[in-house]
């Protein structure tokens, strides 16, 4: 029926209210979780084909409703200490069933497939979902000279077993290319690199 499908396209735009840890380009606040996924989802537009055999609109719709359960779950910062991963993942499978169950059932069991895909990332599509997923926020943070990583203490070797460990699955060579952005930023903002500048 019409009304379920309109009480669940009005239940999502509470995704607009949830803040992310990852500001925007220019540090003047922090993207929300619907900003993050329309991000994403351009990624996945312009890069699918680039550098991964995938189904680019696959991508896009697993990108579009991934995060959708963090109306009821909230977000869970990458870089966040003591994290209680088997409860996060109760939560987000409760809300899953809640938000996604508004729906009539077959739309409601395709957009569980598609959320159940990206959680699992056994598919090359889910895979590189789940790459672009680490790439957003990690070029979101070279932009704003650091970001997140320099609030939370993040080293260059964090965030080459954080990010890395889900991009270069799923694309090799998009990991070298970042990788070598990673190394020049932790380069440059290095203290021994900044003593430098100041004595030339």
């Amino acid at each position: 029926m019409l009304s379920e499908t309109i009480a669940f396209l009005v239940e999502i735009d509470r995704l607009k209210q949830v803040d992310r840890q990852t500001k925007i380009v220019g540090e003047r606040r922090r993207e929300n979780a619907a900003e993050h996924s329309w991000h994403l989802a351009m990624f996945a537009l312009v890069l699918g084909t680039r550098f991964a055999r995938v189904d680019p609109s696959r991508v896009i719709a697993m990108l579009l409703i991934h995060d959708i359960v963090e109306i009821d779950a909230g977000d869970l910062p990458l870089h966040s200490r003591n994290v209680n991963l088997a409860a996060k993942q109760e939560r987000e499978a409760a809300a899953s069933q809640r938000i996604f169950g508004l729906l009539p059932p077959a739309e409601a069991g395709q957009l569980l497939c598609l959320w159940n895909e990206f959680e699992a990332g056994e598919t090359e599509n889910a895979r590189f979902a789940r790459a672009l997923d680490r790439l957003q926020p990690l070029i979101l943070n070279l932009q704003n000279g650091g970001g997140t990583w320099l609030e939370n203490d993040v080293t260059e070797d964090q965030v080459v077993e954080r990010y890395g460990s889900e991009i270069e699955p799923s694309s090799r060579e998009l990991w070298q290319e970042v990788r070598g952005l990673v190394s020049r930023h932790f380069q440059q903002n290095s203290p021994n690199h900044r003593a430098q500048l100041k004595e030339a």
